[in-house]
């Protein structure tokens, strides 16, 4: 791990441990833990496709030879996404045969050849699927549809999808991080070595030369981040600049790993390049980060809070960030029942819609619902400036999925995608709602002892 990112996660948990009573000395009550532990456990075994299993009408069974997870249960997304399993892996629920399996399966479908999609959208060589489909094993490397002709309309860019290229290292360096299986890296897949493709699909999304800040143009886009497909985004990226950001600290561990020190050393120069970079491109006078420097120039809850966890910002300008996050939650302007919107709602760019560009209406998905995928990176920020308000808000993302624990019955779906009260709900059982969180609060200390 690198020695800053871990400093400042032992400082956080200092900060949990010192200065406060028994009765105040982390995020959430062993109860709690222990609730969403299970909670994330039943869900991500309600996700998961096992060999030959059949999970819709309309595909066929799993013939990958493998478990796969996809991103949620009950009939959601019959397929295999790279990016909800990658977020999800930190909860240290995926076995290693199950992550060894995955990991290879991302591998053999990298694309090994530029080709343009019949819709005319162009997928480079070196690109990781966006989902993988269950029955045939064909990568489809564009959101919206399982259709491997009909791939690539437009709509969600000219080429696949950067984020998913930084979780496809993510994968590799978490398999090799919990097994130590080190000869895998160096094991060919289909005639390429491991650790070459781990760096052809690191130099997939278009990158500044100076920098290495992913970026965007009008012309010849691509989603930054896969949860805001439907959100245009265009010039400098930041979420996608910090998925890259922890890629290539992983790629200098991996190659550390092998024993190659020039890439190691390589790498981490990458990292700090990136690090450096971020506050003076995206950085705004609150301590917000803007999620691009283009179209949809917005304050980025998202982005931001995950800055704020991988240690990417500088403490003076951190303590600044983590006051003002504490202080939007205070306002009522963060979050609803201990779920997040992606900006504030202060910062939605008019009356009829949160985001500048987007093709779905608003405080619907992704246009100002409510997430409970960040809620642990806000809590992680938050609680650097107000331990009390991070508190209060784990424990109302908590009691929002008692309330709707999908085990209570078929009437039940929590954790849901995403909602906006009074009555919007997107995908019932979702994964990430549960996964993500869970990996930051197990980590914290407990409240206290008893329940």
């Amino acid at each position: 791990m690198d020695i800053k990112l871990l400093l400042t996660k032992i400082f956080v948990l200092l900060l949990f441990s010192s200065g406060l009573n028994a009765q105040q000395s982390g995020l959430l009550s062993k109860d709690d833990v222990s609730y969403l532990e299970a909670l994330t456990k039943a869900v991500l075994d309600s996700s998961r496709i096992l060999p030959g299993q059949l999970i819709s009408k309309d595909f066929g069974p799993n013939t990958t030879g493998g478990t796969l997870i996809r991103p949620g249960g009950r009939d959601c997304y019959p397929a295999f996404w790279i990016r909800d399993y990658a977020m999800s892996l930190e909860s240290g629920m995926i076995s290693g045969k199950e992550q060894k399996h995955m990991l290879h399966l991302a591998a053999a479908t990298q694309c090994d050849q530029t080709f343009i999609t019949k819709n005319g959208s162009l997928v480079p060589a070196g690109a990781i699927a966006d989902h993988i489909r269950i029955d045939d094993g064909q990568p489809i490397y564009f959101p919206g549809t399982y259709d491997f002709e009909e791939q690539g309309n437009k709509i969600y860019g000219m080429t696949p999808p950067y984020d998913d290229q930084f979780f496809f290292i993510h994968m590799a360096y978490f398999y090799v991080s919990t097994t130590r299986d080190i000869q895998f890296l160096l094991n060919d897949v289909n005639g390429i070595r491991l650790t070459d493709r781990l760096e052809t699909a690191f130099k997939v999304p278009p990158s500044r030369k100076d920098n290495h800040i992913v970026y965007s143009t009008d012309d010849y886009r691509g989603v930054d981040f896969g949860f805001r497909d439907a959100i245009v985004l265009t010039g400098d990226l930041c979420f996608s600049s910090i998925l890259k950001f922890r890629a290539a600290k992983e790629l200098a561990e991996i190659f550390g790993l092998v024993h190659d020190q020039s890439k190691a050393v390589k790498y981490r120069e990458i990292a700090e390049k990136i690090r450096k970079s971020i506050p003076g491109l995206f950085l705004d006078q609150r301590g917000m980060l803007l999620a691009s420097t283009g179209k949809s120039r917005q304050p980025d809850v998202w982005a931001t809070a995950l800055a704020v966890y991988l240690g990417v910002l500088e403490e003076g300008i951190q303590k600044k960030t983590c006051q003002f996050l504490a202080d939007a939650y205070k306002k009522g302007i963060l979050a609803h029942h201990g779920n997040i919107r992606h900006i504030l709602t202060i910062d939605d760019y008019n009356h009829s819609t949160a985001w500048e560009v987007t093709s779905v209406e608003k405080n619907t998905y992704q246009n100002g619902a409510y997430w409970g995928t960040p809620t642990g990176w806000v809590c992680f920020a938050i609680a650097r400036a107000h331990l009390p308000l991070a508190r209060k808000l784990a424990k109302e993302y908590i009691a929002d999925l008692r309330i709707n624990d999908f085990r209570k019955g078929i009437g039940f779906g929590g954790p849901f995608e995403c909602f906006y009260p009074p009555g919007y709900q997107q995908n019932p059982v979702y994964l990430t709602t549960v996964s993500c969180p869970y990996a930051v609060f197990k980590s914290s200390p407990d409240l206290h002892q008893g329940p």
